[in-house]
């Protein structure tokens, strides 16, 4: 694997030198072992999956702890959870040894409930999503960013598919009691042809034949292992009656391709769902700079009853906040920017500014003026004006 430098290096050597512990949640095949593999080469290495071990974890705890070497990587914690209390145990009566326990999680909701009982203020938590596109060029909206995909792109589609076999059948049955895969397929199918509408779990609900709870219980699964973003609606309301709900997008641009049977560059661009594509990979790249910086993941989005829509809003500091309407284009121009300036001129008691993004690669737009108050720019001028 050659995908070594990621961003969120930075935040986890940090980390480790503040903490006793680190937990590096995010989606399976994200990278976390390969990252923490090559940030701490000197420490030990146990892959909690194997039955033997896990079997050995269940029957004596304490001696499997004992036997260990720190800093010890523990590779997919989520397996045996019950040993968070008695790291804990040992990070008290040495409280001021850093970064000897690395933790990687693939299921964030058990692990997260495990962290807050043990490790609250010993482990620091950060995610890790896939590949973004100032990590590596190979990066795109029609394969996204997992390393597995990036290393043998001709293989994409095995890939997907092998990894929706393996997510199914471990992470969604570790989590919830699915009882019907096929279904719970057919909702990954139909779910990615909602990518970036404002969710509506009754019109999921229907077609599948199931309850909307049901729904809900999955759409659940999906966020917290990371497959899915619920990005909620902005919370000041400017004096208009607001869309409650959240939008939804899948994390990955690639895997959403996929379920949409979409698998060229011709075929994406001539797609019905390319702009909601395209957005998609707009808020995957901005929630990958945020995390991978260390920082909140702060993303919205604008609607109002009156039918007013803004892609994006995303706070940059006190009452100042960045308008982003993200437009599958390589051709920009002053039409496509009315929701912003309509948001924009409604908006009171703010500093804001406004950008269109589109799919051209030129830096060169950065910063260009395409009306007043509202640049034209490419993703790449955009994360760095986020940055």
């Amino acid at each position: 694997m050659r995908y070594l430098d990621r961003d969120l290096g930075r935040q986890i050597r940090k980390a480790a030198g503040n903490f006793p512990a680190l937990l590096l949640t995010g989606p399976r095949q994200s990278g976390k072992t390969t990252l923490l593999r090559h940030l701490f080469r000197s420490a030990s290495y146990v892959l909690l999956e194997d039955p033997d071990v896990v079997a050995r974890v269940q029957s004596d705890p304490r001696g499997f702890l004992d036997d260990l070497s720190t800093p010890v990587i523990l590779d997919e914690i989520q397996n045996a959870p019950q040993l968070l209390s008695y790291i804990r145990t040992r990070i008290d009566a040495a409280p001021r040894r850093r970064g000897q326990w690395l933790l990687t999680g693939s299921q964030e909701a058990p692990l997260m409930r495990g962290v807050s009982e043990s490790m609250a203020g010993r482990a620091a938590v950060l995610q890790l999503l896939p590949m973004s596109t100032r990590e590596s060029a190979k990066v795109s909206l029609l394969r996204g960013g997992y390393p597995g995909v990036l290393d043998r792109p001709s293989t994409a589609d095995l890939w997907f598919r092998s990894y929706l076999q393996t997510y199914l059948e471990r992470d969604v049955r570790a989590v919830t009691a699915v009882k019907d895969l096929s279904t719970f397929r057919r909702f990954l199918a139909l779910l990615a042809s909602r990518h970036g509408n404002i969710l509506n779990r009754t019109d999921i609900a229907a077609p599948l034949g199931v309850s909307v709870p049901t729904v809900s219980e999955w759409l659940s699964v999906l966020e917290v292992t990371g497959q899915i973003m619920l990005v909620p609606p902005y919370f000041e309301n400017f004096g208009k009656r607001l869309i409650k709900s959240p939008k939804i997008y899948f994390s990955d641009s690639g895997l959403a391709c996929h379920l949409l049977r979409i698998d060229t560059l011709a075929v994406l661009r001539k797609s019905p769902v390319y702009g909601a594509l395209f957005e998609g990979f707009v808020a995957s790249e901005i929630a990958k700079l945020q995390l991978n910086a260390g920082r909140r993941l702060e993303l919205y989005y604008f609607r109002d009853q009156q039918g007013l829509e803004v892609d994006f809003v995303v706070p940059q500091a006190t009452r100042k906040l960045l308008l982003i309407e993200a437009k599958a284009t390589r051709t920009p121009t002053p039409a496509m920017t009315k929701s912003l300036q309509r948001l924009r001129a409604s908006i009171e008691g703010y500093r804001t500014t406004a950008a269109l993004v589109h799919a051209g690669v030129e830096r060169s737009h950065a910063g260009r003026t395409i009306v007043p108050g509202v640049s034209a720019l490419s993703l790449p001028a955009l994360l760095d004006e986020l940055d």
